[in-house]
């Protein structure tokens, strides 16, 4: 199994729109878990796709008799045969990992005929899952769960593609653990969402979760204010707007990383704190497995790229529209937490997570927990 992480900043400018797909907003959270029914009823007839003409290497004529044969490698990527293939994701995170197989794709470079979409939350990339409009999806943990919950079991995750966003903010140096926030006051995003679930966990697990008031705010955005104007309050954001915080008041910083705070409770060998998962419909697997594959293993080195190349992959996530400008996304990756984890380390990681907020609340996952046939294992 392949497993790779990484971790950056963003600016002030464009965190309203990054902040969408760090799978933290409302939209993304506990609101798409509520409108799910409602837009698959909404949902309109697929626009036809616009095809890339797929062209196939032909072989250069022998010079001499003496020369090489074509590699067999090359024969069997010949003999495969592209799928179009819809992909849906979030204008953030999700698709920072995704940009590299976005510009291949756009060379006639990639495996399959990839037609990719970018929505700014969730709830407009449901409907056409649930229709078969996008055979591919990238979307917050939980949501993946309400997604098998509305369609019966015909959807299935193939990897998890982000890890944490979430860190707790403040001016005041003295917090340094969950235990230093009694008595004191929290500021996070609305009820009900991902950041209110992982506080609540992570203060219920460390024994305080009784000595320590929750202020509700309905963005982060609101969150982020009240820090600006009282530094030694406490917050809990997301990328970017972390970065962003920091930078407009240089008195605040981050005193706790909650996917660390998460690793401490969970122990070795236990969930970790998921953000964006990678969910196909069934039936697209069932006729296209191959091509599936073909993702996993294009999704996999995309993810590299983004880890190991951030400036260019930078370019790239500026170019695609995610990030206004580069230099603010080479300060941004980093933190984002771009990973790209399959197999049974995924399914470890994610049922864990999927467990911990069906106990808060099971509404958060739809309902019921997800059974072994949601987790693709190959």
């Amino acid at each position: 199994m392949r497993k790779k992480a990484v971790t950056g900043m963003m600016g002030l400018a464009l965190a309203a729109m990054m902040f969408t797909g760090c799978g933290a907003a409302n939209g993304e959270d506990g609101g798409a878990a509520a409108t799910v029914e409602e837009s698959a009823e909404e949902t309109q007839e697929a626009e036809p796709e616009t095809d890339g003409e797929q062209e196939s290497a032909q072989a250069e004529p022998a010079e001499t008799e003496t020369a090489a044969a074509p590699e067999t490698d090359g024969d069997d990527a010949e003999a495969y045969e592209a799928v179009d293939v819809r992909v849906g994701s979030l204008k953030g995170p999700t698709s920072m990992g995704l940009v590299y197989l976005m510009d291949q794709a756009d060379k006639g470079e990639a495996a399959n005929n990839y037609t990719f979409t970018m929505a700014a939350v969730a709830d407009e990339l449901l409907p056409s899952m649930i229709s078969g409009d996008l055979d591919i999806v990238l979307v917050p943990a939980n949501v993946a769960g309400v997604l098998y919950n509305k369609t019966e079991g015909g959807v299935s995750v193939i990897d998890i593609n982000t890890l944490g966003v979430l860190y707790m903010v403040s001016g005041d140096g003295t917090v340094q653990s969950m235990e230093d926030l009694k008595g004191r006051t929290v500021y996070l995003t609305g009820k009900g969402t991902t950041p209110d679930y992982v506080l609540q966990y992570l203060l219920r697990e460390n024994g305080v979760d009784g000595d320590v008031t929750l202020e509700y705010k309905s963005e982060a955005t609101e969150v982020a204010a009240v820090l600006a104007q009282t530094p030694d309050a406490i917050g809990v954001l997301p990328q970017p707007f972390v970065t962003a915080a920091c930078a407009q008041n240089e008195s605040l910083s981050v005193v706790m990383d909650l996917m660390e705070e998460w690793a401490k409770v969970q122990g070795e060998g236990g969930s970790s704190l998921v953000t964006g998962v990678t969910v196909v419909r069934n039936d697209f697997l069932a006729e296209h497995q191959e091509a599936v594959d073909k993702f996993l293993e294009e999704h996999a080195a995309s993810t590299d790229y983004a880890n190991e190349h951030v400036e260019e992959a930078a370019e790239l996530v500026a170019a695609a529209g995610i990030i206004e400008k580069a230099p603010v996304a080479v300060k941004a990756m980093p933190q984002c937490n771009i990973t790209y984890i399959d197999g049974e380390d995924m399914k470890t990681a994610l049922s864990g997570y999927l467990e911990v907020l069906f106990e808060q609340d099971p509404a958060s996952v739809g309902g019921a927990l997800p059974n072994d046939d949601f987790y693709y294992v190959n």
